[in-house]
């Protein structure tokens, strides 16, 4: 029997909880939070508030990057990223709504890469629903669901934050 929906705000949460864990190790220096778009930039928004980060989270679009393009399609409302000039040294923290197989993950991590080389990844994110096609964690996550193989989860928002179970036919 599949899991039920979690509310995001518990999740939220639980991500907050477990990431004020992880910023006094980063010796005081404030991470770069940089949300995936569109779900994972919604969540870093959120993220920021909880952990009262002064700098606003940085947006990466994966458009271009991704290796999905014949199955997908090309999204028709490609955004450019908002990043600093540089990552480089930087701890950042990937935020996302949903880790499935991995391949948003990759394809964030090869455009954050051409903005500099960070000191350090940390992978944050909403839902961790399992069953990867590349070998990709996350660190911190705000709650795992089994779905069944023709379902899908979808984070609508971004005010208010709704999960939403979806059947592919």
């Amino acid at each position: 029997m599949p899991d039920r929906l979690p509310a995001p705000e518990e999740c939220l949460r639980e991500m907050a909880a477990t990431l004020r864990q992880r910023l006094p190790a980063s010796n005081g220096e404030q991470p770069l939070l940089v949300g995936i778009q569109r779900g994972g930039v919604w969540i870093a928004r959120h993220l920021c508030r909880l952990l009262e980060l002064s700098d606003t989270p940085s947006e990466l679009n994966i458009a271009f990057y991704r290796d999905d393009f014949s199955r997908i399609g090309m999204h028709p409302r490609v955004r450019p990223s908002r990043l600093p000039p540089t990552v480089e040294g930087r701890r950042v923290i990937l935020v996302d709504d949903v880790l499935y197989t991995g391949r948003t993950v990759r394809a964030a991590l090869n455009e954050l890469f051409d903005f500099g080389r960070p000191h350090s990844v940390t992978l944050a994110v909403l839902i961790d629903r399992g069953d990867r096609e590349l070998p990709i964690q996350a660190d911190v996550v705000g709650h795992h669901l089994r779905l069944g193989k023709t379902e899908q989860v979808r984070l609508h928002g971004p005010e208010p934050l709704r999960l939403e179970r979806v059947r592919q036919m």
